[in-house]
């Protein structure tokens, strides 16, 4: 079976984490701050954290900005349920922004619109978290000019686009948001089994970010046995095994990347200008990190149904995969809030007709070509 994600392991990530199995620490240990010492210079944060997974990452960056019970956070419908599920872990009110019909990132101009009527509605307006979708960076200028004006918190889930440059820097994300969320599931750009990280230039974040994901409290250096809980925080530590993974696997990103880069160009080659047919848009101030290649099929045209073509694909060895659905149409969601579907006619139109290609380091030109030939033979192009 052809999947559309899978990671990559070689002798070196392997004999890394073997190494920290025959050693004097399996967890809160030297390779945890090895590998955020390795996060940091890679992508250019002043401070690192790293937790037990992107959702981690995600809760720690709303309680650190101090989301809370009547604060209103703007937000992507088109994104794994994680990046506005934090929003309502900490009471807050997730308010959801139709997507740029060229990237498929949260639409700026529709952002500002709907900040502005919230404000005219005297509603207390608290931030904004943008996920850049698929590899593609948002317009982080933009949303940064956005934030200054507002005064807003900026949290960029920055889990598809590890490896990504924005106007030529791959260090671009912590210079725009407070707080930039990783993951690094098996299917991300780079993995350690599990684990997330918190990256960010602020000194008082990064201080309250390192209490809350270990249980709240602070060891007294002066009584070894001593600890002081002062607020209520989490296990939400990353294992030096994980560790150790991780910092062996972020070694190979540009590596990772290139290639993705080169199947990506091949789906280009093989599907740009079918009618009927969208390959991805990339802006000229992008380099994409294409942890998601999607096309966008109009299966109408085709006179096929897209749940047909799934099975019909994976009939043929080939699982392709959907991102996403768009949140709001969870059932939670939909019995907690209510949105005007009207407002979300580019989000709905793409989740109707994106696919997810299989995209991976070490997935072969042959079975790229696999993949081609089976979704030509099925749209009978």
């Amino acid at each position: 079976m052809i999947n559309y994600g899978k990671q990559f392991l070689d002798k070196r990530d392997i004999s890394q984490v073997l190494k920290v199995l025959k050693s004097n620490f399996l967890t809160q240990g030297p390779e945890v701050k090895k590998f955020e010492n390795s996060l940091k210079n890679y992508f250019g944060a002043k401070f690192c954290s790293v937790v037990s997974n992107g959702t981690a990452a995600l809760h720690l960056a709303a309680r650190t900005l101090d989301f809370k019970k009547g604060d209103y956070i703007f937000t992507t419908p088109n994104s794994f349920l994680a990046t506005s599920n934090c929003i309502i872990y900490s009471n807050a009110t997730p308010v959801f922004v139709d997507i740029d019909k060229d990237t498929y990132n949260i639409d700026i101009n529709k952002l500002e619109t709907k900040i502005k009527l919230y404000k005219k509605k005297k509603r207390r307006v608290k931030a904004i978290i943008a996920t850049d979708y698929a590899g593609h960076p948002c317009d982080w200028k933009k949303l940064h000019k956005i934030k200054k004006k507002y005064k807003l918190g900026l949290i960029n889930d920055n889990c598809h686009s590890m490896g990504a440059s924005y106007f030529k820097s791959k260090k671009y994300a912590v210079k725009y948001a407070d707080v930039v969320t990783h993951s690094y599931h098996p299917v991300k750009n780079i993995t350690s089994g599990e684990g997330g990280a918190i990256l960010t230039n602020n000194k008082k974040i990064n201080e309250k970010i390192k209490l809350l994901r270990s249980h709240g409290y602070k060891k007294n250096i002066n009584k070894h046995w001593h600890y002081d809980m002062t607020d209520l925080g989490y296990n939400y530590r990353l294992s030096d095994l994980n560790c150790a993974l991780g910092d062996s696997q972020l070694r190979k990103l540009n590596l990772f990347v290139k290639r993705r880069i080169k199947i990506a160009k091949i789906y280009d080659k093989e599907f740009s200008g079918i009618d009927h047919i969208y390959t991805p848009k990339v802006n000229k101030n992008v380099n994409h990190a294409y942890h998601i290649y999607h096309l966008k099929i109009n299966f109408k045209k085709f006179k096929i149904d897209k749940s047909f073509f799934l099975k019909k694909m994976k009939s043929k060895n080939v699982n392709l995969q959907v991102h996403y659905i768009p949140i709001f149409n969870q059932p939670y969601y939909k019995k907690r809030f209510k949105v005007k579907k009207k407002e979300f006619k580019i989000v709905s139109d793409f989740y109707s007709q994106e696919v997810s290609l299989p995209m991976y380091f070490s997935l072969k030109d042959t079975e790229v070509n696999y993949v081609v030939k089976h979704i030509k033979d099925i749209l009978k192009i």
